[in-house]
């Protein structure tokens, strides 16, 4: 579907009832927007010389501070190995910075280069620019649910996220779905 008519689908939700309001927002929309959003950070991963995996993990020590290796790899589900990788290549490009953990020296404490901060948010300015505009349209009730609905939409996102992997750690993620095993469901 093209996106003019997907606009003017959407538009016709907004003018419909609630219900359907609500359904086009979190299926379509939503998918839509995810897709966008993940091929958006795949461009400026490319931007900035980096693996998408490298990129989400640094937004991910930017926006919680310094940690661990072993930390970081808790909440992205890599591997250490994986880690070790990532943190590798963040390094070598100028974005990240190791330092021995003052109460386990086996440990290092990973944190995001500060100079190389400036690199990152040149590349996001023009989206946060369209963004800010957008934005403006938006009076403070709309402008509450839609914080309101990100921030709430975010953690379902990792609380899902979280319930995948244990999912797929007890083995369940793996199942082979043939005709044959469909069949024996039903």
């Amino acid at each position: 579907m093209s996106i003019k008519r997907r606009r003017a689908k959407t538009t016709g939700a907004v003018r419909g009832n609630a219900r359907d309001l609500a359904e086009e927002i979190g299926g379509p929309l939503v998918r839509r927007h995810s897709t966008a959003v993940v091929l958006f950070h795949h461009a400026v991963a490319e931007r900035l010389g980096l693996g998408p995996t490298d990129h989400k993990s640094l937004d991910l020590l930017r926006e919680a501070g310094a940690m661990t290796s072993s930390k970081l790899a808790a909440i992205t589900g890599l591997t250490s190995g994986a880690i070790t990788g990532v943190v590798t290549r963040l390094e070598r490009a100028g974005y990240l910075r190791r330092q021995p953990d003052p109460q386990d020296g086996r440990q290092q404490i990973l944190s995001p280069a500060l100079e190389r901060v400036r690199d990152i948010q040149d590349v996001f300015n023009p989206i946060r620019k369209d963004v800010a505009a957008l934005l403006e349209g938006f009076d403070t009730h709309q402008l509450t649910a839609i914080a309101e609905f990100l921030a709430r939409s975010t953690d379902f996102a990792y609380r899902h996220t979280a319930l995948l992997r244990a999912h797929a750690r007890a083995g369940g993620l793996h199942e082979q779905r043939t005709p044959s095993t469909l069949k024996r469901r039903k």
